[in-house]
């Protein structure tokens, strides 16, 4: 028997999971732990379309997996079906920002939207903008109704294509005689709604809904009620989810991350052939999730992001060459970042906004930033890569593929 099939001889054995679905982020629990007061608040904003009234443009924030998403979706389902009972026409719309082949341009946010209204005709590239917009202010106006129009992870949308978009779909209900459309948008990041259009901003934060981050012994009973469902008896070694409820923690309490931790060390365990999980396999998940995350959001940057990173690894590049003590600051930053911008010929943004790019980047945990005080020349920052080593040159490889160099 080759090794292939002693694998799958493995995984055909019994599974120390029954439903490792319920560890997965497309996962709805019937009910939410800790986040009743968020549910309620959003609720009672969007309550009076079931009067066929709408309701105020609402903008959550908080940090990752912190249950917004979890929250909206579920008040949606029960919205849907409280609606149906009332025969009240209301439609609701989610769209996740965050994905590349609907919300990178203008034109595919729009098609995707006509395409959820049921519209499927429209191809992929081709017409104008001004046309998406009249065809789905037209099939929103056929009859009288409500749209829910959810935009999940809208700081992404906004970071690759700017505001405008949102600008423009804020006044649409001035265009409908039928319908009327409410907008809620999710957001990880609230600095963003700082730097959007004022008129933006004052319309889309007509209410706001924040979700603070879980501490430990909540993100303990929110593993402790997945894990009864997902996994066989006696399969957790005793202080696996305190780990991964103390990990999750001090990334700024992420659900999201408690979850995957407990997925991830459950898999590594299987592939071993272990019966149990444990706080091994929660430190073997813990740096396998630090590497594919660091991969991620380096690939899935906008150019101008990772043109930022890229003078950040090349000024560390530079000093270690040099045998130098490796001191960045902001402003070395903006100088090879606008360098590298005339290279490429991309246009260059201004250092307030690359000092935000930077702001970010130690947000992710890609960067560390320290303020430095310089007396009464003002503030800078001191700046040193978090990449670790390990994945250094894997990094480089992701940007100079992006950049085509």
């Amino acid at each position: 028997m080759g090794k292939i099939d002693k694998i799958f001889d493995v995984f055909l054995k019994k599974s120390i999971f029954k439903n490792k679905f319920i560890l997965q982020s497309n996962y709805y629990p019937e009910q939410i732990l800790y986040r009743d007061k968020q549910i309620e608040q959003i609720a009672s904003i969007i309550a009076p379309c079931l009067r066929m009234e709408r309701p105020s443009n609402l903008f959550i924030y908080g940090k990752t997996g912190t249950g917004k998403s979890l929250s909206i979706l579920y008040i949606s389902k029960k919205l849907g079906e409280r609606a149906k009972k009332q025969k009240a026409n209301i439609k609701i719309i989610y769209v996740n920002c965050k994905l590349k082949k609907v919300a990178d341009t203008e034109y595919r946010i729009l098609a995707e939207l006509i395409k959820k209204l049921g519209d499927e005709t429209i191809p992929k590239t081709g017409l104008s903008i001004n046309f998406l917009y009249e065809r789905f202010v037209g099939l929103i106006d056929k009859e009288k109704q409500i749209i829910i129009l959810i935009l999940d992870e809208i700081d992404q949308a906004v970071k690759k294509i700017g505001d405008e978009f949102l600008y423009n779909l804020t006044r649409i209900n001035t265009e409908l005689k039928n319908a009327q459309i409410s907008i809620v948008g999710v957001s990880n990041n609230i600095m963003f709604i700082r730097d959007v259009d004022p008129r933006v901003k004052s319309s889309l934060s007509e209410e706001e809904v924040s979700f603070p981050p879980y501490n430990a012994l909540q993100l303990k009973d929110i593993l402790e009620q997945r894990a009864k469902k997902c996994f066989n008896k006696n399969v957790l070694e005793e202080g696996v989810i305190s780990k991964c409820a103390a990990y999750a923690a001090r990334e700024h309490g992420d659900a999201r991350r408690a979850l995957d931790l407990l997925r991830i060390a459950g898999e590594l365990t299987e592939r071993e052939s272990k019966p149990k999980i444990t706080l091994n396999y929660i430190n073997k998940a813990q740096e396998k999730i630090e590497r594919d995350m660091v991969l991620d959001i380096v690939e899935t940057q906008p150019k101008q992001f990772q043109l930022v990173l890229l003078a950040i690894l090349e000024l560390e590049n530079q000093a270690k060459k040099l045998k130098k003590e490796t001191k960045i600051f902001t402003g070395d930053i903006y100088n090879l970042y606008k360098e590298l911008c005339k290279s490429f010929r991309i246009d260059c943004l201004t250092q307030r906004r690359i000092s935000d790019i930077i702001a970010e980047f130690d947000m992710y945990g890609i960067i560390n930033a320290v303020v430095i005080s310089k007396g009464r020349h003002g503030r800078t920052r001191e700046i040193k890569s978090a990449i670790p080593l390990s994945l250094v040159e894997k990094v480089k490889q992701i940007l100079k593929e992006s950049l085509h160099l």
